[in-house]
């Protein structure tokens, strides 16, 4: 059997490592633990690890070389396995199921040490790492800051996928990883949990495969607002939010990262799930999604030059349907975000 404890990090290809890794460090509050074989380690709160930045091109030891050679973006999610659970035990499930993986050396504070690598159906990178027994088992804030900067995330909450496969990409998840099913939204979304954290991983059935958003949990609705004003002085804007998701019951707002194609999600007072929680099936309707208002305008759910530019302008509300994919640009004067 396997067993997942929690989500460790996301990572992503970056074009400029040193670029990028000071903008996520600025932007969001994170803190640079490591930097070695073109890639940085950032953490939210004193963990070793929470988002990992990867060159895409070349400078790696070739079995820690990306998931994939192509340009910024997505690249793969490290999951923790749980504390009985060892990565032989892993890769003995795996190997009954007939799932590809790969063998990698542990890099950081898992130097000397393997991961295994693998691919869902629709080709996303995962990693799975042994358990790592933390340095202190006291709560975060009895612990010493160090350098820890003021107003900085919790943790990395989860990860969001959408999916043009949602019913094969869920049972994967649930034979290949062992998570257990949360909730449905009608029939095009699916939320999973490995731990009382209501979900560490969302599919949203829209018809192809992209990476869509990685979580920070934030302390609470005043610390969103602070994090928010931040980034607006930074050039960022939301695609959704702030929103309070009757799914998950989270209070979520969900920042553009145009540089590596996805979103942060910002978000505070995520349901937690009864041992006994059983699977509940919700309606696909705005309440579900948003008990706050509107749903997500149609950008939200697109990563192309077209949706960017309409949704940075306001272009929807403003009454200018979203061109297809395939369209011409919408002009604008905006900038890159600072």
């Amino acid at each position: 059997m396997i067993a997942l404890h929690r989500i460790d990090h996301a990572a992503l290809r970056v074009a400029d490592l040193d670029e990028a890794a000071r903008r996520w460090a600025l932007q969001f509050g994170l803190t640079e633990r490591m930097r070695a074989d073109g890639r940085v380690a950032l953490s939210c709160d004193d963990e070793p690890l929470a988002l990992e930045l990867v060159e895409s091109a070349g400078g790696e030891p070739a079995n820690r070389a990306a998931f994939d050679a192509g340009g910024p973006g997505f690249d793969h999610v490290g999951w923790e396995l749980a504390r009985d659970c060892t990565l032989d035990d892993a890769a003995a499930h795996l190997d009954g199921l007939g799932i590809a993986f790969e063998r990698v050396a542990g890099i950081g504070d898992r130097a000397g040490g393997e991961a295994l690598r693998l691919r869902d159906l629709e080709g996303n990178g995962h990693e799975l790492l042994p358990y790592r027994a933390p340095e202190s088992r006291l709560t975060p804030y009895a612990r010493p800051a160090g350098t820890l900067p003021v107003g900085h995330p919790r943790k990395l909450g989860h990860v969001n996928f959408l999916t043009g496969s949602i019913k094969a990409q869920l049972a994967f998840y649930v034979d290949a990883l062992g998570m257990r099913l949360t909730d449905w939204l009608g029939d095009g979304g699916a939320w999973l949990h490995v731990n009382p954290d209501h979900h560490v991983m969302a599919l949203v059935d829209k018809g192809y495969s992209h990476f869509h958003h990685l979580a920070l949990d934030v302390v609470d609705i005043g610390q969103m607002r602070a994090a928010l004003d931040h980034l607006g002085r930074h050039g960022r804007w939301l695609g959704w939010g702030p929103t309070r998701h009757g799914v998950g019951g989270n209070i979520a707002s969900y920042v553009r990262i145009v540089e590596e194609e996805c979103f942060v999600e910002l978000y505070c007072d995520m349901e937690i799930l009864r041992a006994d929680h059983e699977p509940r099936e919700w309606p696909d309707d705005r309440y579900s999604s948003n008990t706050w208002g509107p749903l997500p305008p149609r950008s939200y759910f697109r990563f192309d030059a077209v949706a960017i530019a309409s949704e940075r302008e306001s272009l929807e509300s403003l009454g200018t349907p979203l061109p297809p994919a395939d369209a011409a640009p919408v002009p604008t004067t905006a900038t890159a975000p600072s």
